[in-house]
């Protein structure tokens, strides 16, 4: 298969480079190869024709998204608007990487690829407009993922959430992290693995949930960051209301996928894909 990977560099772009290489034709593209939001841009597509189009790209600073609908909606819509119709006249499947952020947290308990998304922020607001672009290629697949950390880090991030955790550790910084705020992390390398899996089975085009199982809040994740590091930090819990930010996020944005153990895919839990990543990034 010849797959083509939008944000290439990134972090969940940077595995899935690696794990769908090993036995398929990959093409990566990166922000200077192609401009989701610029559709003459994506128009290098057609010069590859691949069999899947897999897009990573996304503007996800979610306070910022705030301040910068238009730009969000630029990269996030109309770059996912672009993949699907560009896909679509070459006959390739357009894969489009979403969020949990789709979903509002009022649910108290994991959210499925059935329910309903009510997005309350900007950032959701435009991955689900951009889910509903991807379905005007009927070949599609919308994967969501949440909470992501990976070897590479997140780009204009400086990290990720675990990295900031252990360099904070390890300066001796007092360390707050909400406990109130519950969600799926999700290990990129798990998640490129599972992608893997669904374009080679050919699983039915759809909506799919590829987190890691099981889920924590913000400060039981970091409460085993540091149990399995061996970091003693001084570690406080407070709650949402304290943090001053511009968008509205959910409380319980967890997510649990119902359809990939019917084909016999399921993913490590959150514990699980913690430790491998220490490893891998020689944290432990």
């Amino acid at each position: 298969m010849k797959i083509a990977v939008i944000g290439s560099t990134g972090q969940l772009g940077t595995d899935l480079v690696k794990t769908l290489g090993s036995e398929h034709e990959v093409i990566g593209l990166t922000h200077d190869d192609l401009e989701v939001a610029d559709y003459d841009s994506c128009l290098v597509l057609k010069k590859h024709q691949p069999d899947m189009v897999i897009n990573t790209a996304a503007f996800h600073k979610t306070d910022q998204c705030e301040e910068e609908p238009m730009k969000t909606f630029s990269v996030n819509t109309l770059g996912a608007r672009n993949v699907a119709m560009i896909t679509k006249e070459v006959d390739a499947t357009a894969m489009f990487i979403s969020t949990d952020y789709v979903f509002d947290g009022s649910k108290k308990e994991p959210y499925t690829e059935d329910d309903v998304p009510t997005p309350i922020n900007t950032y959701g607001i435009s991955k689900l407009a951009a889910e509903h672009f991807t379905q005007q290629n009927l070949k599609h697949y919308i994967i969501r993922i949440a909470s992501v950390f990976g070897k590479a880090g997140a780009s204009g991030k400086g990290g990720n959430f675990v990295e900031t955790m252990i360099t904070k550790a390890k300066n001796n910084d007092p360390i707050t992290v909400i406990d109130d705020m519950w969600m799926s992390p999700t290990y990129t390398k798990d998640a490129a693995s599972v992608i893997k899996e669904i374009a080679e089975k050919q699983l039915p085009y759809g909506v799919y949930h590829a987190t890691n199982k099981g889920c924590c809040s913000w400060y039981q994740f970091a409460e085993q960051i540091f149990q399995f590091t061996g970091l003693t930090p001084d570690l406080t819990p407070i709650k949402t209301e304290q943090l001053t930010v511009k968008a509205k996020r959910p409380r319980f944005s967890a997510l649990k996928s119902m359809k990939l153990p019917q084909y016999g895919l399921e993913m490590p839990t959150w514990q699980q894909a913690l430790h491998e990543y220490l490893i891998e990034k020689s944290h432990i």
